[in-house]
């Protein structure tokens, strides 16, 4: 009887200290990430394919990384953007684009995703480790209502629809 209790004890400290050994969000995402931005525009029947890369480097300050993005279409467009950590109980990220503009993130389920709008736009962006690539998404909507259906009931409440204007998704793996 004390044999398959023990056993069931060494797995459960095994993996609790696996688990303790598993880098976590974002010290397992550094290094240099490169790959293909698909952009997919509403209504065309073609994706504009652009090379990506995505580098997340530790950062010069405590809870900080470096977090650069360069677009090569058809010229080197380089971002070199700040990734804070603002709130660690709530997971709540920023990307600090060192012109005024800082964009919140939160990390749920595996992912960083955050929400913006800009200018008639919202656009949600979601990043996403999976296994060895990063996955990065945007999807671009509009900021005012197409319409609203619905009866404005308990049982038929209004729903506000939105257009999609596009979707864009790079599949990055690390140089």
């Amino acid at each position: 009887m004390l044999r398959p209790a023990f056993l069931l004890l060494f797995i459960l400290c095994f993996s609790v200290i696996a688990m303790a050994q598993t880098p976590s969000f974002p010290q397992s995402w550094e290094g240099q990430w490169k790959g293909i931005l698909s952009w997919y525009k509403t209504g065309a029947d073609t994706a504009r394919q652009v090379n990506m890369e995505l580098h997340i480097l530790p950062g010069d300050s405590a809870n900080t990384w470096s977090w650069k993005i360069i677009y090569q279409a058809p010229q080197t467009d380089q971002r070199p953007y700040t990734l804070k950590l603002k709130d660690a109980a709530k997971k709540h990220w920023v990307i600090d684009e060192h012109n005024g503009i800082i964009l919140d993130q939160f990390f749920v389920a595996d992912k960083l995703c955050g929400s913006f709008s800009v200018g008639s736009s919202i656009i949600n962006n979601c990043y996403q480790l999976k296994g060895d690539s990063l996955v990065v998404e945007f999807y671009t909507m509009g900021l005012q209502p197409l319409n609203t259906t619905g009866k404005g009931t308990e049982d038929s409440p209004a729903v506000n629809n939105y257009a999609v204007y596009a979707y864009q998704q790079a599949v990055l793996y690390r140089k």
